[in-house]
């Protein structure tokens, strides 16, 4: 039902999408709906409240005009039923007949004086039976069936002996068969003869609705013209606002994007003048200083860049003598023959440091190409382990090869991809204090990627976001024992970003490290997600959460059933102590990689990319001495 319920909403919701987004990005839509919307309001408050008045007012001077025609019609009914001189014969005893015609009479005389204001109505009264039979008369207006306008209990109460009046609705001949509001006043009255008769003036509102209904119609049409109005005003003067403010975003947005000569067009001396003149000094300013900025930088790159390449002589020159020193140590005392060793080593750093110097100098320069080729990255990696191997035996750490039973192949540069994970090894040699490294590759759709773990110092939080700054280190009191310049991690993630590629980097206090690098297939195809996890399976998290999986299930298994299955759902732990680096906070990031619990590459549970690796055969770990992970 509720994958039903979503759907329907989805369907509702889709057409409104344009207007929703509308609604949040537009101000002057909104300023002018809200408006519109207010004045609806207001219009329709004011219109409730006129023509309330002027119906109140129509009714009562109805009210004050009847009280007038009603007394003088029951004074003159009284009048005429003491001189019954006109069709009764004068006699008190008149025949029924002679009754019948003096009530027609008395109500062709009342209706004269009335015509089309009001209408007279005589009937029979249900408490003295009338000698004359039917008294039922009624002016040619009103319909036939004169009981249908008089209603039975208005009847009854005019029987009692008062005068009553009440707003009913009133049948006419030529009239609606609705009927029509109409006020009836109703009086018991007495006929020549000694009887009784009920006597109702009847005033219809015809004159009263169609003046009501003028009146509705002029406010209508008032309303709608003020509304109209009020929107048209507001829409001008919120434009007057929102252009120059949309004037300023439009060229913000060209100044962020490099156009820094690009200013604002200033007229008048308002406050919006104003404003363009304030923003036009803030980015001449901004274009001044982005320009200092610039030279300063060009500066320093080409300062960098004369530099490393002035030194280049020198250096030549001291490393011939270095080596001609070190290689005629044995004759000197000790004191000297070790500091010769000590100037060939510094002379070794000091050669990488320009090397890596003039790396940076062209990355900054943009001066760096790609040289990208198919190749097998686990050929890269053999050499990269190779070469780590004597530093890894002197700290006691193996290096581990995990996923390389399947060719992983990819368009690249050998020689930048090595270098990137070459640094990436040594560092975990050099961190791993004498735990076992592990290097995993792995290839799923579009993505190939090589994660190296260590089991050192980690990284504290808010560190895997800084670790790829330039001469940046954990602990500034940590030696640098294999001679790092301090630039091979900046040096990688811009190797990184040529390939079009992620450099990643996790990490948790005293529980190791894992660096990521992820590279497209195919040069210049954008990267989705990345076929291994930032955060490998043995973290502290992970371990965490399925210590509280197993506890869960352990007391399912413990607690009598009840009712149900008994089965518990163990809530994810979450991760805590550790720096997960978020991929569009790093150099080198493109899109970012999907979170726990999402479908596809980047899940830090076994996601897609992983899938496809165990479905070709891509997970089959080998060791470079598997023998030793019975050991460990």
């Amino acid at each position: 039902m509720q994958p039903v319920l979503r759907l329907l909403l989805r369907w509702v919701r889709r057409p409104l999408l344009p207007a929703l987004r509308l609604w949040r990005r537009n101000i002057q839509v909104r300023v002018v709906a809200t408006t519109l919307l207010m004045s609806i309001g207001v219009v329709l408050l004011l219109g409730i409240v006129v023509i309330g008045q002027v119906r109140n007012g129509l009714r009562d001077a109805k009210l004050q005009t009847a009280q007038v025609q009603v007394d003088g019609g029951f004074q003159a009914a009284e009048r005429a039923a003491d001189r019954p001189d006109r069709g009764s014969g004068g006699t008190q005893g008149g025949s029924k007949a002679t009754t019948g015609e003096w009530l027609s009479n008395l109500v062709e005389d009342l209706q004269s004086s009335g015509k089309g204001v009001y209408s007279v109505v005589t009937m029979s009264s249900d408490v003295v039976d009338s000698e004359a039979g039917d008294t039922t008369r009624g002016s040619r207006y009103i319909d036939l069936d004169v009981k249908r306008s008089i209603a039975k209990d208005l009847r009854e109460k005019v029987d009692e002996g008062d005068v009553v009046q009440r707003y009913g609705r009133a049948y006419w001949r030529d009239g609606s068969a609705d009927g029509e509001a109409s006020l009836i006043v109703g009086k018991l009255m007495r006929e020549p003869n000694g009887g009784r008769y009920q006597l109702y003036y009847v005033f219809p509102f015809t004159q009263e609705e169609k003046t009501l209904s003028l009146v509705k119609g002029t406010l209508a049409s008032a309303g709608v013209f003020v509304v109209v109005l009020l929107g048209a005003i507001a829409w001008l003067v919120v434009r007057q606002v929102v252009t120059p403010v949309r004037m300023a975003a439009g060229i913000s947005e060209r100044l962020a994007a490099g156009r820094l000569q690009e200013r604002m067009k200033v007229t008048g001396e308002d406050d919006i003048a104003r404003l363009g003149e304030s923003f036009n000094k803030m980015a001449q300013n901004l274009q001044q200083k982005i320009q200092q900025l610039e030279d300063l930088s060009r500066m320093q790159r080409r300062f960098v860049s004369d530099v490393s390449h002035e030194l280049r002589t020198p250096l030549t020159t001291v490393r011939m003598a270095a080596d001609v020193i070190h290689e005629g140590r044995a004759d000197f005392d000790p004191v000297t023959a070790r500091s010769a060793e000590l100037l060939l080593d510094q002379l070794d750093r000091f050669e990488s440091l320009l090397s890596d110097l003039l790396e940076i100098s062209r990355f900054d320069a943009g001066a760096a190409a790609l040289e990208a080729e198919p190749i097998d990255l686990r050929e890269v990696v053999r050499r990269v382990v190779d070469g780590a191997l004597p530093l890894a035996e002197r700290k006691g750490s193996a290096v581990l090869v995990r996923g390389n039973a399947q060719p992983v192949i990819v368009e690249a540069d050998a020689r930048r991809v090595e270098r990137v994970l070459r640094n990436l090894v040594v560092n975990a040699v050099e961190h791993g204090e004498g735990r076992d490294v592990v290097v995993r590759l792995g290839a799923a759709g579009g993505a190939v990627a090589v994660a190296v773990r260590d089991y050192g110092v980690g990284l504290k939080p808010g560190e895997a976001s800084r670790v790829f700054n330039r001469f940046w280190r954990a602990d500034p009191a940590r030696a640098r024992t294999t001679g790092g310049t301090g630039l091979g991690l900046s040096i990688a993630v811009e190797d990184a970003r040529l390939h079009g590629g992620w450099l990643q980097a996790w990490g948790e206090p005293g529980g190791g490290s894992q660096f990521r690098l992820t590279l497209p297939r195919t040069v210049g195809e954008p990267l989705r997600g990345s076929p291994i996890p930032l955060e490998p399976e043995d973290s502290r998290a992970h371990r965490e959460h399925r210590e509280l999986e197993a506890r869960a299930a352990d007391r399912a298994e413990a607690r009598p059933a009840r009712g149900g299955t008994g089965l518990l759902t163990a809530v994810p732990a979450q991760g805590r102590g550790h720096a997960a680096a978020d991929p569009t906070a790093l150099p080198g990031a493109g899109t970012p990689v999907r979170r726990n619990g999402e479908r596809g590459f980047g899940a830090d549970e076994r996601d897609l990319g992983e899938r496809e690796l165990g479905e070709r055969g891509l997970g089959a770990e080998s060791t470079a001495g598997e023998g030793d992970d019975g050991a460990r």
